[in-house]
This record gives structure tokens, C-alpha cells and sequence, in this order.
């Protein structure tokens, strides 16, 4: 009965929290951000504006800039130039010269390592910032917050008394405690076991749109990124090479950085036709693209696949396409790298029980049930 309570005002919680979220107010907006260390520039002209409510991650290689990125934000990093409001406050950037101290801001912040008091309980922990509230609002708050993480039952415990995932919510159950304008979350999930990560970034999303709180976060685990986020801004040298729905970026990637970075990409070279794409496939019709075509008749391009695009069919030498050059097992599929007669590698992704030798002849067919993006050839 107890529990059946708890999920009733769990469910109440959530739908009074996120009716408050405005999608159309802007809640963090980062205008034209550069930093500079000594000859190295790690931000640069970088431009971001974060809604009530959202969750966006930025995600990219290391030394993309990233957490330099986030470090700025959060007011552990001045940048060189360019503004950074939160909630309608400037809270750096020139021409004044305006910079808060991270306590100065109203943000949260989420380690990689938690960075729990090792001497303080788990409701000692999540009060510590609580220092405007008297003691019975502090215990109320605190009360509600363990509700929220699903930690109800830890009141009194030490962090070394708690799992990995548990300390992880402590943690995120800490910095909402203040309610913060925008809650900060580096690397979140990145000392924690694959299968207890996949857990906990389900569990953080579904935490995060309860308190329906405006985060950002930073990470460079691409499945990650693309399955907590509202948004996702891929960054590179510095900057945002694209941001928008994750699905959208990662079906239709703006350049070939972004294709690359995410997923598996192949490119596999065509010259268009009149109405037709000649590949070393064979013949498609340009309707198989996702974009206007017609200023490239006669040029070529590359058209990006993914493994799931493509399935090798086994054949004899005369009519294969090329021959598989290697196999990757990842438990239920094999991904296999084909070398096509055109002299293009691609990439075909099959159910484990569909094995292949390296050597083997197959013919490559094209499977995708959706537009491909493309790009003027190199």
C-alpha cells in the first residue's frame, strides 16, 4: 500500500513539476563564447541557448572543448570574450566585464565523481546547501528529494554504504536541493559499469523531468547522448558543428565530422545522373536522397550508409559486389567490412547467426527505408 502511495505521488509530483517548464523561455544563453589558453584556443565564437525544461547534452571527441564549455557555465572558467546569462542575468562576459563566482550563479553541479561527504549522512549530504531554510523546511526538502531519487530508505546511511548508482543519486538529489536555474552534469555516468549505466541515465532523465529542471550535460558516450537528450549539440574544434533533436542529427548529419562521429558511418561514392544515382551497387533513383540534387548533375558525391543500411547477400566471384575483409562480433550481431569492386568500404550489419569468412563474395544490397544524407565528393 505504502509503495502504491509513493508512485501516486511520484506521478502527482511529475505533473505538477513539469507544468511549470515554459519550452519558449530561454533559461541559459551563451552568446558568442571564446576561451584562450596561451596559444590554444578551446572555445571559440561559441553561440547556445538552453529552454525551461530541456535537457541538453554536448557531445563530442575529447578536446572538442566540452567541459571547458561547461566549466564556463558553471563559473569555474572566465571566458576571453563573449556573454553568458542564466535566467536573464548576465553572469559573464564583456563589455563590462561581468563574472560570478560559481556560488554567485544559480546552478548546480554533478561530478563524474560524485563528490559526496564521505563523513556526512545521505540526508546530511543533501541539506548541505540548504543553509537559507530553518530546520523543519530543511527536512521536508529533504524528505521530498529522497522520494524523488527513490532513496527514501537511505535517509541515515554513509555514502560508502552505498552502491555506485545510489551514490549517483545522492549526488543528483544534492544539487536539485537548491533548485537550481540550470543543473550541470559532467560525465555523469562514466564510473559506472556498462550495465548499470544504462540504467542510471534512464533513471536521471526520468528524475530530471519530474523536478522538470533545465541541465546540461557533457559527455563523449554517443549512445548516451542520444538517448537522455532533449537536444544534442555535437561539437568540434571548439565549436558546435550542429545541435538539434537527436534522431534529426544523427538520420541527417550536416557535414561529415558529425556523420563519422556518430554511429558507424561508410561513404559510398556515386555520380548523379539525370534522375538516377550510379553507385557501385548499381542504380538508385534520386528520391533515395534527403536533399535537393539537381545542381550536382553529373558531379559526384558520396552518400553515407550505416551498417543497418546494408545486408550481404553470399554469391559467386562473378556476380559479387566485392568481399568481406573483416567481422566484428558485438554479441547478437556481426558487423562485417565489405570492399567493394569501386574500391569503397562499407559496412553491413547482420543477426549473429549469419556468419561470413573473410574472403567470402557477397553481393551488397541496399536496405535503408529512409533518405540518405550526402555530401560533394572530396
Amino acid at each position: 500500500m505504502a509503495k502504491q502511495q509513493t508512485s501516486q505521488q511520484l506521478s502527482e509530483f511529475e505533473t505538477v513539476e513539469t507544468s511549470v517548464s515554459d519550452p519558449d523561455h530561454t533559461v541559459l544563453e551563451v552568446s558568442g563564447v571564446s576561451k584562450d589558453y596561451a596559444q590554444e584556443e578551446a572555445v571559440s565564437d561559441l553561440s547556445l541557448e538552453v529552454k525551461e525544461g530541456e535537457l541538453l547534452t554536448l557531445l563530442g571527441p575529447s578536446g572538442c572543448g566540452k567541459t571547458t564549455t561547461l566549466r564556463m557555465i558553471a563559473g569555474l572558467e572566465e571566458p576571453t570574450s563573449g556573454t553568458i546569462a542564466i535566467a536573464d542575468e548576465k553572469v559573464a562576459g564583456d563589455p563590462d566585464g561581468t563574472f560570478r563566482k560559481p556560488e554567485e550563479r544559480d546552478v548546480g553541479i554533478v561530478f563524474q565523481d560524485y563528490a559526496l561527504f564521505p563523513h556526512l549522512s545521505v540526508a546530511e549530504n543533501i541539506a548541505f546547501g540548504l543553509t537559507d531554510m530553518d530546520d523543519a523546511d530543511t527536512d521536508q526538502r529533504v524528505d521530498d528529494l529522497l522520494e524523488l531519487v527513490d532513496l527514501e530508505a537511505h535517509h541515515d546511511k554513509m555514502p560508502s554504504q552505498l552502491s555506485g548508482g545510489q551514490q549517483q543519486r545522492v549526488a543528483l538529489a544534492r544539487s536539485l536541493a537548491p533548485e537550481p536555474d540550470v543543473l550541470l552534469l559532467d560525465e555523469p555516468f562514466s564510473n559506472l559499469d556498462v550495465r548499470l549505466r544504462v540504467e542510471m541515465r534512464e533513471e536521471v532523465r526520468k528524475i530530471l523531468k519530474r523536478a522538470g529542471v533545465t541541465a546540461i550535460s557533457v559527455t563523449h558516450d554517443q549512445e548516451e547522448a542520444l538517448s537522455i537528450s532533449d537536444r544534442v549539440a555535437i561539437m568540434n574544434d571548439g565549436d558546435i558543428a550542429q545541435v538539434g533533436d537527436p534522431a534529426k542529427v544523427f538520420e541527417n548529419p550536416e557535414s561529415r565530422f558529425v556523420a563519422s562521429f556518430l554511429g558507424q558511418a561508410s561513404f559510398l561514392s556515386a555520380r548523379v545522373t539525370d534522375e538516377q544515382l550510379e553507385t557501385g551497387l548499381g542504380s538508385f533513383d534520386l528520391e533515395l536522397l534527403n536533399g535537393p540534387i539537381e545542381a550536382y548533375d553529373g558531379a559526384m558525391i558520396d552518400v553515407l550508409v550505416r551498417p543497418d543500411d546494408l545486408q550481404a547477400v553470399p554469391t559467386s566471384e562473378p556476380k559479387a559486389d566485392g568481399y568481406v575483409v573483416h567481422r566484428q562480433y558485438n554479441g547478437p550481431s556481426f558487423i562485417y567490412r565489405v570492399e567493394l569492386h569501386s574500391g569503397d568500404v562499407v559496412h553491413c550489419m547482420h543477426n549473429h547467426v549469419e556468419t561470413f569468412e573473410a574472403g567470402q563474395p557477397v553481393e551488397v544490397d541496399l536496405a535503408a527505408d529512409h533518405e540518405l544524407a550526402w555530401y560533394p565528393a572530396e
